[in-house]
């Protein structure tokens, strides 16, 4: 298992993050370049790699110029979102692996070029993965392993509210934020989309959307800060989301999810709940009631890797990402599964346009690509 050389492209917020991780990683991955647009920005995030392990990586303004310098063997693409797929399809035809920052993309046409170009680098021994670092939480570990034992029976429903609060400076901080073109979308593309990722994780395929999004709290800014979805499954599972970033000061994320023999609640990325009737003592009665299970599960966060630091969930991320490269495997999240939870975010943002049900199937087919997004005005009455 040699060390793979690593670009960090984007050196914003996010880039600092997966620099984090990279360093967490130092037996696998050797940092060698960073690229960003703005040369100062690179500079600054290069002088704190130096100062903390002593080596200074090349820095690069755009992915072509490194490519064409030097490929390295593993791109890690943390732009604004839509500038994803070009950037990661350069790398991948440069010879590299990639990881991808959520969301894929904004743009599913784009999209479907990337996951044409990953099948492509597939074929070539090549591994392309999308951030989704909340499937490795351990309490997303602990859930999905008992549905998939059958621990919950029959899954029925799922419950998820990211109920967060950003600023109006948040949104004026970067000319790219609060855009369609760039961001995607607001408060369920850029924030919400983790958790609606574990909801299709959990549930399965989404079948129908059915939404509404708005923007009540921010100005000058052409996405939603707050959605609501209802959204049926293949399986006959419903569930309801919620997403904004107009709820001051902001609370943790909520995720419940219920079954005919059992259920879980995830708060703050915490199993807080979970019973599993296999694993209580008696039924429950006719009105329900159970005990709290939730201390019998723990998972152990991989050796050397800092579980109270923000990138915990990416090291976990990038552990798969390496032995799926070891083992000739998919990683545990694909382009093709990305693609899915950009087609949901998409399915609730047409059905909120349109004012209908929208089919995820749809969607993913192309026959909502002419639908120009935006946030429908909401008649407030005087008085």
């Amino acid at each position: 298992m040699s060390t793979l050389s690593t670009a960090i492209i984007g050196c914003g917020v996010i880039g600092r993050t997966h620099v984090e991780a990279v360093l967490q990683l130092a037996d696998r991955l050797v940092l060698t370049a960073l690229v960003d647009v703005d040369v100062t920005r690179a500079e600054a995030l290069a002088d704190l790699v130096e100062e903390s392990i002593g080596s200074r990586p090349a820095i690069y303004s755009t992915v072509q110029e490194l490519v064409a310098a030097d490929a390295p063997q593993l791109a890690v693409v943390a732009t604004p979102s839509g500038l994803h797929v070009e950037q990661a399809v350069v790398a991948l035809e440069a010879g590299a692996h990639v990881l991808i920052e959520k969301p894929l993309d904004v743009d599913l046409v784009r999209a479907r070029r990337l996951a044409d170009a990953a099948a492509a680098a597939a074929a070539r021994g090549q591994v392309c993965s999308v951030i989704s670092q909340h499937r490795f939480d351990p309490s997303s570990q602990i859930v999905h392993a008992a549905i998939a034992d059958g621990g919950f029976g029959r899954i029925t429903s799922g419950l998820a509210t990211v109920p967060w609060w950003r600023s109006q400076e948040y949104y004026d901080s970067g000319d790219w934020r609060g855009t369609w073109a760039l961001d995607g979308g607001g408060a369920l593309m850029n924030q919400g989309v983790h958790t609606l990722d574990l909801l299709v994780w959990f549930l399965g395929r989404p079948a129908t959307v059915s939404a509404e999004i708005a923007l009540l709290a921010h100005e000058g800014v052409e996405v939603e800060d707050t959605a609501v979805a209802t959204l049926t499954f293949d399986n006959g599972a419903l569930a309801v989301l919620h997403a904004t970033t107009a709820g001051y000061p902001g609370l943790a994320v909520r995720l419940q999810l219920l079954g005919s023999d059992g259920s879980a609640v995830i708060e703050g990325d915490a199993l807080r709940y979970i019973h599993l009737k296999k694993d209580a003592e008696g039924a429950a009665g006719a009105y329900g009631g159970g005990d709290n299970q939730a201390e019998r599960y723990s998972v152990e966060p991989p050796t050397g890797v800092d579980a109270t630091k923000f990138s915990f969930g990416h090291v976990r991320q990038y552990y798969d990402l390496l032995d799926a490269i070891d083992e000739g495997r998919e990683p545990l999240l694909t382009v093709e599964q990305a693609l899915l939870a950009l087609a949901a975010v998409r399915a609730v943002y047409i059905s909120a346009v349109l004012g209908r049900k929208v089919r995820i199937d749809d969607v993913i087919a192309g026959d909502y690509d002419d639908v120009t997004l935006e946030v429908p005005t909401i008649e407030v009455p005087a008085g």
